[in-house]
């Protein structure tokens, strides 16, 4: 399978609202609820006695600090802390609105509604009915905006055991940096692409980062504000329980907590029973292609990986929702500055230009040192963003 001279697919629906600036969607809560039991089954005290600092949150529209403050006792938890950025921070076309718990709050101060940020936390019973639950959070304004780079908010980091949020897509990079600097635990939601950040990536190698329970292509749904614009070729549900809401695909969880589908044994054909009865037709008859440029065969669906192959292997991105550490080790990936040091060729600006004017006819570049090549008919070929794999224990 190649690529485009982009290299991907848009994502419209999300594009547009990174355009719009709308990247804060707010996750609905069975999203959360599912991919939390997947932690609690397979660890039912994984939670327990901890500290969760849920940042980025919107503590009085969002179903993470409602989730964890509903089961706040059933799952053992020490504190919950939830902050959320000033509503003068964000986009004026999230055209937010102050809510009636705050403005009918004892706490309400205009002079800080707007200017500042939330903090929401939970440890005990304020309500005295014996239950510590959404009714007992305790609130009041932090000194400044909310942003989690600031000192006060990278406090709460400091204080917290794992950190648990949707964080704006545009800021994904710096977040994750955030935490890992910390040393903290996490489960965050980020776009599919991410996994290419070299600093993403570095972490989902070293095993110190992984995909979510989640799949990849179950693609999911997110609130958005009443005023946002979906892409002419959105055909999705725009509405669930009363609430607009907007299906992005090539979303999924980044975790640190470990769960079951992590290590479910991915079933797979031999190399020649692959030949003879794989379903894909770029397989099937044909067999495997080299990599110009690197030790390793192209594999182009995940399901396709030869069981028996005991080299190197390109296969999808999407390879990492189906991902076992102990069945398999990831060596690199396909990409521009030969990081993992695995290219095997380098291609001179004068091959990259000949290449494009023989593929697409025309004068322009064809950045062939930014993923694996074939040689299909005398013509380079890109194919899309590739991770290196090899069979555990493989030599």
């Amino acid at each position: 399978m190649t690529a485009n001279d982009n290299g991907r697919t848009k994502n419209e629906n999300l594009g547009a609202a990174k355009k719009a600036k709308f990247d804060e969607f707010y996750t609905q809560y069975l999203d959360i609820e599912k991919e939390m039991n997947a932690y609690l089954d397979f660890d039912k005290e994984v939670f327990r006695d901890k500290t969760i600092l849920l940042p980025c949150d919107d503590p009085e529209w969002s179903n993470f600090t409602k989730y964890f403050a509903q089961n706040f006792e059933r799952l053992g938890l020490r504190k919950l802390i939830s902050t959320s950025y000033a509503p003068d921070s964000k986009p004026k076309e999230l055209n937010l609105q102050l809510t009636l718990f705050e403005t009918q709050s004892p706490k309400f101060d205009k002079s800080k509604a707007r200017a500042n940020g939330k903090i929401f936390t939970l440890t005990r019973d304020t309500t005295g009915d014996k239950k510590i639950n959404v009714e007992d959070l305790e609130w009041e304004y932090l000194k400044g905006d909310g942003d989690f780079r600031s000192a006060e908010v990278s406090k709460l980091r400091d204080e917290a055991d794992i950190i648990i949020t949707n964080p704006p897509f545009s800021l994904f990079r710096e977040f994750l940096e955030w935490i890992i600097s910390a040393d903290k635990k996490l489960v965050i939601i980020g776009n599919m692409n991410a996994i290419t950040y070299k600093e993403t990536f570095r972490l989902i190698k070293d095993n110190k980062l992984w995909v979510g329970a989640t799949g990849f292509n179950e693609g999911m749904y997110f609130r958005v504000p009443d005023n946002f614009m979906y892409a002419p070729t959105y055909k999705f549900e725009r509405e669930r329980d009363g609430v607009k809401v907007n299906r992005v695909p090539g979303v999924c969880w980044y975790t640190s907590l470990d769960h079951g589908r992590r290590h479910e044994p991915l079933g797979l054909m031999t190399e020649q029973d692959n030949i003879k009865f794989s379903k894909h037709k770029e397989v099937k008859g044909k067999g495997y292609q080299k990599y110009d440029n690197y030790d390793a065969i192209e594999v182009p669906f995940t399901d396709a990986i030869p069981a028996d192959y005991s080299g190197t292997m390109g296969v999808p991105i999407s390879f990492l929702s189906k991902y076992n550490p102990d069945q398999f080790d990831i060596v690199g990936m396909c990409e521009n500055e030969d990081l993992y040091e695995l290219k095997t060729r380098k291609y001179t600006s004068a091959e990259c230009k000949a290449a494009y004017l023989a593929k697409f006819k025309k004068p322009g570049t064809y950045d062939l040192n930014a993923s694996g090549v074939l040689v299909t008919d005398g013509q380079y070929e890109k194919v899309y963003q590739r991770i290196l794999v090899r069979h555990k224990g493989a030599a």
